[in-house]
């Protein structure tokens, strides 16, 4: 492999970006350590120097992910309906890590740098809820939380694996996802 078609400068960001477009494509298990340093067009050590291995690559990805996640409900304040539209927006555009982040078989689930990218996006969600009008979420913000979680990541799946049926919105996941979440929580 020619000096020129080796160097990418963030080799590490580079791999982790090949591995989310691959999952997206066709799912964590038809992916090698191999394959994925042919498509990014390293040696085939390459991604082993970085991850180790497959469960380490999976784990980085799915910490990145959290991160993200964390990142664009932050920017969703202050409002519920807000954020539930922001993490399912991600889900639509980040389906290769979102895929990831939730396959625990994946990932190795006490990594320290996962663990805090996923508590840095659950507390986000968290704040989220905090701003329902609801007097039964106000009253068990915890069950509040686990059911707006439920709600937004549901629908996710749901509709990344083409289950939604069609509703009077055109097809548009925002806004279907927006008049969902409204029906079942109050929101300030």
């Amino acid at each position: 492999m020619g000096k020129s078609s080796y160097h990418h400068g963030d080799l590490r960001t580079v791999i982790l970006a090949k591995a989310a477009d691959l999952v997206a494509q066709r799912g964590a298990d038809g992916i090698s350590l191999r394959e994925l340093a042919r498509e990014a067009g390293v040696s085939h050590a390459a991604p082993a120097h970085h991850f180790t291995d497959r469960r380490g690559l999976f784990t980085a990805l799915a910490a990145e992910g959290w991160r993200k996640l964390a990142v664009a409900l932050d920017g969703a304040r202050p409002e519920f309906t807000a954020a539930a539209l922001a993490y399912v927006r991600f889900a639509l555009d980040h389906p290769g890590h979102y895929a990831v982040m939730f396959d625990r078989s994946l990932v190795d689930p006490d990594d320290v740098e996962l663990v805090a990218a996923q508590d840095a996006a659950g507390a986000e969600l968290s704040r989220g809820v905090n701003t329902l009008d609801d007097p039964r979420a106000e009253a068990d913000p915890q069950a509040a939380a686990l059911a707006a979680w439920s709600l937004v990541h549901g629908f996710s799946l749901l509709w990344l694996n083409g289950n939604i049926p069609a509703i009077d919105d055109g097809g548009d996941p925002m806004m279907t996802i927006d008049r969902v979440a409204g029906m079942l929580f109050r929101t300030r």
